[in-house]
């Protein structure tokens, strides 16, 4: 499975082609629309998803409701581009045009200034267009698919909000993988703690009058997988190391850790490991999951946990000192439409592309053309680890 996303922020549309999904899957816009709506809500959101309400065309690939193995294409109109048809012109414009919304005050924190320097741009809005979080909608409808390929297979994806704007959600020790997902997909703010919800939204709506913006923690549940996903033989075939690259590729985030993370370095070996046991009637298993359902780039049959934080939004209403890059004069930097946070979307974002690295690791460990063959392979596959 592979796929490429196009398309610019204002521009008429984001497309990307799926291509390796194997025939006979059940798949409707529909499906994917619901997933795109999840991306679209959550406190703290802003005008921009007042405008757009995304829903996906899908113009091949699929046929009467199932896949038939061609590359799948999807389309995401941007309404908003209506009020951008000269800026976002593809065909040459007069030179007056040209500088209509253009960029010279690049945004600490964002693409502008170093897209620029690297593509030797004038006007910095080419940088920023195609940098902006907008492409996170077709990266969304991708996991769309590659999640109906999990739901296949008995694979369940979940995520929630650890942290809020330095605000830690107090989870309940030991909450149960249904639990978790049932209180964050009815939570706006994707959180586990319903008792939480009113100090985190006056702490966003605080943040947001002073013309600032919030980061977080987000972690993200992947259930039913079997050992031995991955590889230890190869670096670039290790799975965590893969869905550590995929969580830093969306934007914003900065930063990746799996099961205890980064508190494995203040703890005794003792402390870190997980026990492995063994029952006759389940298999191996471990009596804890503090390595995050990894070991040595494999999975180990355990839920794998995924955290990634994801710095605050650069676009400030109260804009930092840049510089303008015509006069090399300081000045303050672009105000374009922005959040207070977008945690929540985030959240759904990061579901989504680890959900598409899992599916691609799955259809690559067991390649087939139909869907009736991969689930004979995997569940083939799934009874070996069981007995072994």
């Amino acid at each position: 499975m592979r796929y490429l996303t196009a398309g610019e922020s204002h521009g008429q549309a984001l497309t990307a082609i799926i291509e390796g999904i194997p025939a006979g899957l059940a798949l409707s816009a529909e499906l994917i629309n619901k997933e795109l709506k999840r991306r679209q809500g959550g406190y703290g959101r802003g005008a921009r998803m007042r405008i757009e309400s995304d829903r996906v065309h899908i113009s091949s690939g699929v046929r009467h409701g199932q896949t038939t193995g061609a590359p799948i294409t999807l389309t995401l109109q941007n309404k908003d581009h209506q009020k951008w048809l000269d800026i976002m012109a593809v065909e040459a414009v007069e030179e007056q045009i040209k500088f209509k919304r253009k960029i010279t005050h690049p945004r600490p924190g964002h693409a502008d200034l170093v897209g620029g320097i690297k593509y030797r741009f004038d006007d910095l809005r080419n940088a920023l267009e195609r940098s902006s979080a907008r492409e996170t909608a077709m990266r969304v409808a991708v996991g769309a698919v590659a999640k109906a390929v999990l739901t296949e297979l008995g694979i369940e994806t979940a995520n929630h909000v650890l942290v809020f704007g330095g605000i830690e959600v107090a989870v309940p020790e030991a909450m149960p993988f249904t639990d978790i997902k049932k209180a964050a997909e009815a939570s706006d703010l994707s959180i586990v703690n319903p008792k939480q919800e009113a100090t985190i939204k006056a702490h966003i709506d605080q943040v947001k009058k002073e013309g600032d913006t919030l980061g977080g923690i987000i972690e993200t549940i992947i259930h039913g997988l079997p050992a031995g996903l991955g590889s230890y033989v190869q670096w670039d075939r290790k799975l965590d190391a893969k869905i550590a690259q995929a969580v830093l590729s969306i934007n914003a985030f900065k930063g990746v850790e799996f099961g205890m993370g980064f508190d494995m370095g203040y703890q005794k070996g003792s402390q870190v490991m997980d026990e492995i046991i063994w029952h006759e009637t389940s298999g191996y298993s471990r009596r804890t999951n503090r390595l995050g359902g990894f070991e040595a780039g494999m999975t180990t049959g355990q839920p794998i946990v995924v955290k990634g934080v994801m710095k605050p939004i650069p676009t400030l209403y109260k804009p930092l000192m840049s510089v303008d890059t015509e006069t090399h004069e300081p000045y303050k930097a672009t105000v374009e439409r922005s959040d207070p946070t977008a945690l929540p979307a985030a959240g759904v974002v990061m579901e989504n592309v680890v959900a598409t690295v899992i599916t691609k690791e799955i259809l690559e460990q067991f390649p087939s053309d139909n869907m009736i063959d991969l689930k004979q392979a995997f569940f083939a596959y799934c009874d070996y680890v069981h007995h072994f």
